[in-house]
């Protein structure tokens, strides 16, 4: 019998991603996973549709990517913490996603106005036009924008020219500590996992010693196979997640083409998914 294929963090039209709910579980299913977390950033909104798009075989983690920060003002590193089988109602967390939303959209577009004053082919009401109502905007919804209009090539290239921190049109976000989600999250009955918390390519990471905290108010576990972790970093990682007893996991954080990812470049254990299932009370899997 083939090993059950497990990717725990993945992105649809929801949010950044470019497949949508239905389209991302019939991939899925194509590329031989058994189990796929849809993990949209600040939203619950695709779960539905994956729910009814899911083909035989496979079963659906629900799921969200929570935007947070760390540390004291003036000295914040960007978080993201991924929540699954959290109750999609409760209030407290409901109301924090909205928000979360809310400013995503202001943030893109302050970005969006900034650079067509600079003369960039980017025109801040049609990015926005083109996602549904309420949805997160985010930067990869720009980076589109200069592909279409030929300025730069690939997603990446935007990026890396315009768009990541550090760059002359980066905005940070007023996202949630992370403190304050992950106790959200596990209110709600959900568990939480800190998302490629050493991809340092991204920008600054967090500390050992603020996972370690971290793990101390319940983190259920560390992302270690990520496309974005070195080896040696990973390395790092599943000694650390052994030393406070974190859940492993691993993960494309597949967003179709926006990213040269595919689903399944990294993948979670059975025995770790089992783990961190058992540790939720707030819905439940599904499975087509």
């Amino acid at each position: 019998m083939d090993a059950v294929r497990i990717d725990l963090h993945t992105h649809s039209t929801v949010s950044d991603g470019t497949d949508s709910p239905a389209e991302l579980m019939a991939a899925a299913a194509a590329a031989g996973l058994q189990v796929i977390a849809l993990t949209d950033h600040d939203t619950t909104a695709g779960w539905q549709a994956a729910v009814e798009a899911l083909p035989r075989g496979l079963t659906l983690v629900p799921g969200a990517e929570m935007s947070c920060v760390s540390g004291p003002p003036g000295q914040r590193i960007g978080v993201h913490l991924l929540g699954y089988l959290f109750d999609p109602a409760a209030e407290v967390l409901v109301a924090e996603q909205r928000r979360l939303r809310a400013q995503r959209r202001t943030r893109v577009r302050t970005m969006a106005e900034r650079m067509a004053a600079d003369g960039l082919p980017v025109d801040p009401d049609e990015v926005l036009g083109l996602l549904p109502e309420d949805s997160p905007a985010g930067r990869p919804h720009l980076a589109q924008a200069l592909v279409r209009a030929g300025t730069v090539s690939t997603v990446d290239e935007a990026f890396a020219r315009y768009l990541a921190s550090g760059r002359g049109y980066y905005v940070p976000g007023a996202d949630t500590p992370v403190e304050t989600a992950l106790e959200m999250i596990t209110a709600a009955g959900g568990v939480t996992v800190l998302a490629h918390a050493f991809a340092h390519t991204r920008g600054p990471t967090l500390s050992e010693e603020a996972i370690a905290k971290l793990a101390a108010l319940g983190l259920t576990g560390l992302e270690v196979d990520h496309p974005n972790h070195e080896p040696a970093d990973r390395d790092r990682l599943r000694a650390l997640a052994r030393d406070l007893d974190l859940v492993v996991t691993g993960s494309s954080d597949y967003h179709g083409t926006n990213k040269t990812i595919a689903l399944g470049a990294d993948l979670t254990a059975p025995d770790c998914f089992e783990e961190l299932v058992g540790q939720a009370s707030g819905t439940q899997l599904v499975t087509g």
